[in-house]
């Protein structure tokens, strides 16, 4: 940053941080630290960018960048709330047959890998075909494809193991 860049900065920073203080306490509806913590890091940003933001409007771009922390601040804090404060379940979940996922498991282990790639992530991680392709790198087409390959081919497994016990 140059001089003049420099002492532009600190004629804002003189002019507008009692301003942006008094927003971010405000907006942060919490104790006055919490605000000096955010208005100290919209100064940061402010000082990072502020060549490219000094002729525009650079106290909007700061009371933005305290809006937008105390928008996030208050998003974590509500998931965290969330977390502490989820009950258990009241009736214990039922427990799953171990014994047909030790089967799926293992026959989805004798699949190569990119078909057992699709199938994981298609169906125990719940992606979507696009995703699951974007993830993979390859085409949407691609991940059908392996999916309904993957899936005749467990069916089947399956379908002979249960005629070999009966």
């Amino acid at each position: 940053m140059t001089e003049e860049d420099e002492a532009a900065f600190d004629e804002f920073l003189a002019a507008r941080s009692t301003a942006l203080l008094r927003t971010a306490i405000l907006v942060c509806g919490a104790s006055a630290s919490d605000a000096e913590d955010m208005v100290q890091n919209a100064l940061e940003k402010v000082y990072r960018h502020w060549p490219r933001i000094r002729h525009d409007n650079p106290e909007a771009y700061a009371r933005r960048v305290v809006v937008n922390g105390a928008i996030s601040k208050a998003r974590r804090r509500k998931v965290l709330q969330e977390i502490t404060f989820a009950q258990p379940p009241e009736t214990p979940v039922e427990s799953p047959d171990l014994g047909l996922r030790d089967v799926l498991v293992t026959e989805l282990r004798k699949l190569p890998a990119r078909m057992r790639a699709v199938l994981v992530l298609r169906y125990w991680e719940d992606l979507s075909e696009a995703e699951t392709a974007a993830l993979l790198g390859c085409s949407v087409g691609t991940v059908k494809s392996q999916a309904a390959r993957g899936l005749a081919r467990v069916r089947a497994r399956m379908e002979n193991l249960e005629g070999a016990s009966a």
